[in-house]
């Protein structure tokens, strides 16, 4: 039920935000040029790696996105404060890589970082919200999110996915907890332990 929810979830939404979703794309590439996506592999379902798809948000540079905020332009912080940027994510629950409610997919450079209880929290497929999200979202330190997203992993249902997704249509209507600390971005996650628990191998795409 969970598979066949996302698929017509995201399907519907492709649809129904296609105007917002080409709005995006222009006003990005007429304010801050190419390229108008960002990807960039993330660890999904027992730490395979898929390439997330967003709307760019930050100047053009080299090396790995880590959220750095002085990077962040007028126009991406716009995107972000209405989540409009995470967006494009819907084609990767099309494809099978996310789900509509999960734990967010974070950098691969932390899967070594993990603890093996924090690491449960890839025994799902990561998604586009999840109970972290509605539950403080860029408000929570580090634990608690993990709490939370393993908490999902062993409570998961169809009834608290609706839930999430109602609640989450509430906070970005009103733009809630989109910081952390007034930063744009969560502070980096150092790890709390020295052997790793994923190596991050898989297939990139």
């Amino acid at each position: 039920m969970k598979r066949a929810f996302d698929i017509l979830a995201a399907l519907v939404g492709l649809v129904v935000l296609s105007p917002v979703l080409v709005a995006a794309a222009v006003a990005i590439l007429v304010c801050d040029g190419r390229p108008v996506l960002f990807r960039q592999p993330r660890p999904g379902r027992h730490g395979r790696i898929f390439r997330i798809v967003k709307f760019r948000t930050m100047t053009v540079a080299s090396g790995p996105d880590t959220g750095d905020t002085a990077r962040i332009t007028r126009l991406g912080r716009v995107l972000r404060s209405t989540s409009i940027d995470e967006l494009p994510e819907l084609w990767n629950v099309l494809l099978g890589d996310m789900s509509i409610v999960g734990p967010r997919p974070l950098l691969t450079s932390y899967l070594p970082l993990y603890s093996a209880t924090q690491a449960r929290r890839h025994e799902v497929r990561p998604g586009l919200t999840g109970l972290a999200q509605v539950s403080g979202r860029n408000g929570l330190g580090w634990d608690e999110k993990f709490a939370l997203d393993v908490w999902y992993v062993d409570n998961r249902s169809f009834r608290l996915d609706l839930r999430i997704v109602m609640a989450t249509v509430g906070l970005v209507v009103r733009r809630s907890n989109v910081d952390a600390s007034g930063d744009q971005t969560m502070p980096v996650f150092t790890g709390n332990q020295t052997t790793p628990v994923f190596t991050g191998e898989g297939p990139e795409r």
